[in-house]
């Protein structure tokens, strides 16, 4: 586990955007709709103000939230409200989002698999996405056989929440983890220790993410 460090956030930002539109310019490539999951939370805004203004071809990106409170429309705490608010407005005003709580969502996701580019967020317990370590609903999402969307009400928690699941993350062709602060590194730290996956789920994509941190 070596993270790519930044000199602050903002550094961080532009060169994790830059990463991103790199890898959408590849699968636009390819030819077809391209598929791009994004965390909620405080954190990434920024991030999407970059991409927003980025120019690629917006209109054949799937936008997908990693996971969704279970929240009125509207509630500045929807991670969806978010990402249409920062991200799908200026060049990215064409992209597609498709919001986990919607009617069929998750066959549509199911139909967008394997995901072409995935961003997660941490949290200083060690959570992705919605996959907390003490939601008893954990091990159904860890399971190789979980459906693309899984409920989870971790204790503790406002709210219930929709998730991608471990089979959606782990799936997908580029992954990157943004980690800020030094608590989350030292959690971090602590996940690439010997441990379960269901003690610390960040472990679930230790291997497989390209890693950006800044204080």
């Amino acid at each position: 586990m070596h993270p790519i460090r930044y000199p602050d956030r903002e550094a961080l930002m532009l060169g994790l955007a830059g990463r991103v539109a790199s890898g959408l310019r590849i699968a636009l490539a390819r030819g077809g709709r391209v598929s791009l999951a994004l965390p909620g939370g405080g954190t990434p805004g920024p991030l999407f103000d970059i991409l927003s203004g980025t120019d690629l071809d917006w209109a054949r990106v799937d936008v997908i939230p990693t996971d969704e409170r279970l929240v009125p429309p509207g509630d500045p705490r929807s991670n969806a409200g978010l990402i249409a608010a920062r991200l799908l407005r200026g060049r990215a005003a064409p992209a597609r989002l498709l919001s986990l709580d919607a009617p069929g969502a998750a066959e549509a996701l199911a139909e967008r698999l394997p995901l072409d580019l995935v961003v997660l967020g941490m949290g200083t317990d060690g959570h992705i996405a919605s996959l907390f370590p003490d939601a008893p609903e954990l091990p159904a999402a860890l399971a190789v056989d979980a459906p693309p969307v899984l409920c989870l009400s971790p204790p503790g928690q406002p709210e219930a929440r929709l998730s991608l699941t471990a089979p959606v993350l782990t799936g997908a062709v580029t992954l990157h983890l943004l980690i800020t602060g030094a608590e989350k590194l030292e959690t971090l730290a602590r996940a690439a220790e010997k441990g379960s996956v269901a003690a610390c789920p960040v472990r679930l994509v230790l291997n497989d993410a390209e890693i950006h941190f800044a204080e």
